[in-house]
């Protein structure tokens, strides 16, 4: 049994039909006695759709509150995909980047990440679930949610095989399957 960490970009997770292909590959992989951590992007076209609302409304919106509106993109696709994944017979649980506890700097849009708090997650496959944690963002020391900035979820899955110590991160550039292993983990 290994531990694997999969990253799907916006386009793997851009509509019902490829969160649900999603959903079938991570039981393949469950399947098998695997543990799965998934780290998901927001829906393809969704981030850049909130930056718009956020335009329309001041040409120089307030980057906290900037962060805040565009860390909500990742959490629609971490929850449709845990419905996809029950659906399917699996036991899983989305996180947001504070509910995991990613603890960042406190520079907004373009936060780095400073620690990762993995025991949730832990706690979660020892149970036998399938954790989905949102890409692209964490918490900094006052509780302010924060931003990695564009490519900020491939940073986050990557982080987080590393925390884990995973056996192997998949960063997935398509729902087809087409994806790269990060020989840095």
């Amino acid at each position: 049994m290994a531990l694997y960490v999969h990253k799907y970009g916006g386009t793997s997770v851009g509509s019902i039909e490829r969160i649900e292909a999603v959903a079938d590959k991570v039981k393949n992989f469950r399947d098998r006695g695997d543990d799965v951590v998934v780290v998901l992007s927001a829906m393809s076209g969704e981030t850049n759709r909130l930056i718009g609302l956020a335009k329309a409304i001041t040409p120089d919106p307030d980057p906290r509150e900037m962060d805040v509106l565009v860390s909500t993109g990742e959490q629609v696709t971490i929850a449709l995909l845990c419905m996809a994944l029950v659906k399917r017979g699996l036991l899983a649980r989305s996180y947001t980047g504070s509910q995991v506890r990613i603890l960042t700097d406190s520079a907004f849009s373009k936060a780095r990440i400073q620690d990762i708090d993995t025991d949730r997650i832990r706690e979660d496959l020892a149970a036998g679930r399938v954790v989905v944690v949102a890409g692209f963002q964490g918490v900094d020391d006052a509780g302010n949610i924060t931003t990695l900035g564009r490519g900020g979820s491939d940073t986050t899955g990557v982080a987080l095989a590393a925390a884990l110590k995973a056996d192997e991160c998949h960063i997935y550039t398509d729902v087809d399957g087409v994806y790269t292993t990060d020989p840095r983990v």
